[in-house]
């Protein structure tokens, strides 16, 4: 099963290369040090980039058996928040500056779901990239094929150098 994944995200992979809605600028240094390309989301490419990431997340749920997830704007604007709150704090963790939790964010944005599971992460690369990712490690994985999942957010907060911080959210 996770073979079959693994070759539908690849899929998708290539056919989001078409039109990225990125464009390359430069290079970068990762986390690890090693040089890498560094991509620029253009202002104007944010439901793109959103909804590229929701039709990927639900071909992965789809081939799994589970139902397909929505777009939630309470869940996006959390995962926003939570997203420039990692880069001011320079750190890829669950918990707000303000000692908030995935949860309490959830709920100031007013979901009236149940938080479901965060993903998150520190990057320079795609939201595709991070989608694969999150695909291979179990715990970021089951976030994303929660079966209760109904509604998933999904932001990013880009510094100028051009790291980009993703968090997901999903609830039901």
């Amino acid at each position: 099963m996770v073979r079959f994944l693994s070759l539908l995200l690849a899929s998708l992979l290539v056919l989001a290369a078409c039109d990225t809605g990125y464009e390359t600028q430069g290079t970068g240094t990762s986390t690890s040090g090693l040089s890498t390309k560094v991509y620029r989301i253009r202002g104007g490419d944010t439901s793109k980039v959103q909804y590229r990431i929701l039709d990927s997340v639900n071909a992965l749920r789809q081939a799994a058996g589970v139902p397909p997830v929505t777009l939630n704007a309470r869940l996006t604007a959390a995962a926003a928040t939570h997203s420039r709150d990692m880069s001011v704090q320079n750190r890829p963790w669950h918990f707000g500056s303000d000692g908030s939790s995935p949860l309490d964010r959830v709920q100031r944005a007013g979901y009236e779901g149940t938080m479901l599971g965060e993903n998150i992460s520190e990057t320079y690369e795609t939201e595709l990239e991070t989608l694969a990712a999150w695909m291979e490690e179990s715990g970021t994985r089951s976030v994303i094929l929660d079966k209760g999942a109904k509604d998933m957010g999904f932001a990013w907060y880009q510094e100028p150098n051009g790291k980009l911080w993703w968090t997901m959210v999903m609830g039901g």
